[in-house]
């Protein structure tokens, strides 16, 4: 690839208009100068308002021709969890880049097979763990590794925010919702990743999950813990009825260190570190958002085959840890798009 064509704006088509969009792959687009090419919307007057709204170039009829457009190279994939592997492999078939909105599939079943399907193309296929990416991250498992507090005793990720509309796809068992898949996927992400930085796996001890008030099998809360390599218990817990706390927190023998927002680090960048011996400090990693820090990864993954984190094989593990988190629990992990002619 000539350094002219490495450094041209990365062609975006996007699948829908979720509310999500805004914050994911819109505002980071426009900062760093990528082309939103198209987008579909099952209401075509919708899409046309949203295009409008957010400087997409044109509007086409359905998801296939966002994907079949030849000026379109990635695909931003924010459609309901039970569509992500049918679509992202409708993507790769056609030769487009994918990132794609966690997470990656509807169950282990599923994503092994997407695993599979990408693994036969050149294709970047990117799952959207977007806090993986900020520096804020990283620093919070350098603090970790370095012994900054102690020996770690303790990791808990929380991901809690209040009960979304009756009518919300979350609580739709038919487009593979449910707490653990919206909220607890990060938890059982970031676990892993602290895992890995420890040279090794996760286990699951324990899990526990409730429905929501008239809606069989789907979890409104849900609790796991895990055994990480070096003895520490984590954990990680997932309320889609609760008040906002989308945290993690480290807790060692001799102080705690805390990210306030893993989310939201563009409205609280706080990293806030708490030892025996030095008191509290507060260090800000800064508040560009996690988005942008994973657009710029998926498009250096693209332009420059750049190494990334959240690939197919990562995505395959955590969703092995999701649907062991629902069976533990007493709960049946999602069905998805198994039987969908695309896989």
């Amino acid at each position: 690839m000539s350094h002219s064509a490495a450094d041209s704006p990365l062609r975006i088509g996007v699948l829908g208009t979720a509310r999500i969009s805004t914050l994911a792959i819109i505002e980071p687009a426009h900062r760093l100068g990528a082309r939103l090419v198209a987008v579909a919307a099952r209401d075509r007057d919708r899409a046309a308002a949203w295009a409008d709204a957010n400087g997409v170039e044109r509007v086409l009829d359905s998801y296939q021709q966002v994907i079949d457009d030849p000026e379109v190279e990635a695909i931003y994939n924010p459609l309901p969890n039970s569509l992500h592997a049918r679509w992202n492999v409708a993507a790769l078939r056609a030769g487009k880049h994918v990132l794609t909105e966690k997470p990656f599939a509807s169950n282990a079943v599923e994503a092994a097979r997407v695993h599979e399907i990408a693994r036969g193309s050149d294709r970047v296929l990117f799952e959207g763990f977007h806090y993986a990416y900020h520096p804020i991250f990283a620093r919070l498992l350098e603090l970790i590794s370095e012994g900054s507090i102690g020996e770690l005793q303790h990791f808990h990720v929380a991901m809690e925010m209040p009960a979304p509309p009756p009518d919300d796809l979350r609580w739709s068992w038919s487009l593979a919702g449910g707490a653990i898949m919206d909220l607890g996927c990060y938890g059982v992400h970031a676990i892993r990743m602290l895992a890995a930085a420890q040279g090794g796996t996760p286990t699951l001890l324990e899990a526990d999950a409730g429905e929501r008030a008239g809606l069989s099998q789907l979890d409104e809360w849900a609790t796991a813990t895990f055994r990480l390599p070096s003895g520490a218990e984590a954990t990680a817990t997932a309320n889609m009825d609760g008040p906002w706390n989308l945290s993690m927190t480290a807790t060692g023998t001799s102080g705690r260190v805390r990210l306030a927002n893993l989310i939201n680090v563009h409205d609280d960048d706080r990293l806030i570190i708490s030892t025996d011996s030095g008191g509290d400090r507060v260090e800000h990693l800064g508040t560009t958002s996690t988005y942008t820090y994973q657009l710029a990864a998926f498009t250096n993954a693209v332009r420059r085959h750049a190494p990334y984190l959240t690939t197919t094989a990562d995505s395959m593990a955590t969703m092995e840890l999701v649907d062991e988190w629902y069976r533990r629990a007493g709960l049946r992990p999602r069905e998805g798009d198994l039987r969908g002619a695309q896989l």
